[in-house]
């Protein structure tokens, strides 16, 4: 997976100072990985859950590992956090005993996929006892509602506090736009936008898709091979990749997806287009593929194929005509905006295997 920052600006349009992101129709992106550790970090620093004769407190954050980002796309703010968490706990009975007790709190899976209430809170203790066996039933019936109160501070605070400044002034509005008319030109912005990603498609399908227009000098091309492993079978992964509604879901933007020999593809505001060569469920996808600033009538072609086993499928991709200036990039974003983007929204599991 590429790290924050390392996107392709004509995949991802970053924010730009002048403010020219026109009503906010370009995707752009603000990393709130470190500002969440620190405020994580602080929400369960000497936390107290108290109650009756018993007196316990989370330390501190033992364990913070994952990362969120907050982005607009086309003047919708869309959140995305990952994180597991390892939470050090104490905690004393006041009444019989001054003995201190210790254990950790284990949150697996915070993230935008799973409701507050659906978070798992795994609650330890170091040494079993009458004593820690109490304090442990507490942490578990009493505790555990009051982390999830603290999680859901931090989830207010990242969608309200943080993301403040991330939705730019529309054009001629000055510093604000009322909400509905907001929702009404993002609305349009987005048909005239695949309206006219088909339109260009269509006109450059009239030259073969895997051939170049001869504009009198030889296009320096590489080619791109990486194989992936999905904790899913072959259909769900096949299906992921050419049903529209699941597109759109992992793309988190519009997609026209005519998963048809010669249909047509449309992703991310048009900036992906090309048509489906052949189609064989669950075994391989051949596309003629590109990006909309590649020289006009230039395609790549991908090959897709997948190869399921008892436990998961491996997809291996192959992908040839690649502009050499536009390798490295094209290789993060497929890794980024693709897999695990796929893996994120479908909870298809990580990756074993690297690009070749």
């Amino acid at each position: 997976m590429a790290k924050w920052g390392e996107g392709d600006p004509r995949w991802i349009v970053e924010e730009r100072p002048d403010a020219t992101n026109v009503n906010n129709w370009h995707w752009t992106e603000k990393n709130a990985t470190p500002w969440s550790k620190e405020r994580l970090s602080q929400l369960f620093k000497d936390f107290k859950i108290e109650q009756n004769d018993i007196d316990c407190v989370v330390e501190a954050v033992d364990k913070c590992n994952g990362e969120a980002t907050v982005n607009n796309r086309k003047g919708k703010l869309i959140f995305f956090y990952e994180w597991e968490l390892v939470l050090k706990w104490s905690g004393r009975l006041l009444k019989n005993s001054k003995l201190s007790h210790k254990g950790k709190l284990t949150i697996p899976n915070l993230s935008e996929e799973n409701d507050l209430d659906d978070v798992e809170i795994t609650v330890t203790i170091d040494e079993s006892n009458d004593e820690s066996e109490t304090l442990k039933l507490f942490m578990y019936n009493t505790g555990r509602d009051r982390i999830r109160h603290q999680l859901g501070v931090y989830i207010k605070e990242l969608k309200e506090e943080y993301s403040k400044n991330l939705l730019l002034p529309k054009k001629g509005d000055g510093n604000e736009a009322p909400l509905k008319d907001s929702k009404l030109k993002d609305a349009n912005n987005v048909k005239n936008a695949i309206h006219k990603a088909v339109t260009v498609s269509a006109k450059t399908s009239k030259t073969p898709l895997n051939a170049s227009i001869n504009v009198g000098c030889k296009l320096d091309v590489r080619t791109l091979s990486m194989t992936e492993e999905f904790h899913c079978n072959a259909n769900d992964l096949y299906n992921a990749l050419t049903k529209p509604e699941m597109v759109t879901a992992f793309t988190r933007a519009p997609a026209k997806v005519d998963a048809v020999r010669g249909g047509e593809f449309v992703l991310y505001g048009g900036n992906v287009l090309g048509k489906f060569e052949e189609l064989v469920p669950e075994k391989k996808i051949q596309q003629s593929w590109r990006l909309k600033n590649w020289s006009s009538g230039h395609y790549s072609n991908v090959v897709i194929e997948f190869e399921e086993t008892s436990s998961s499928t491996m997809m291996t991709l192959k992908q040839t005509g690649i502009p050499a200036s536009e390798y490295d990039a094209m290789r993060t974003n497929w890794h980024r905006y693709y897999w695990h983007s796929i893996r994120q929204t479908f909870g298809f599991g990580s990756s074993i295997a690297d690009s070749l």
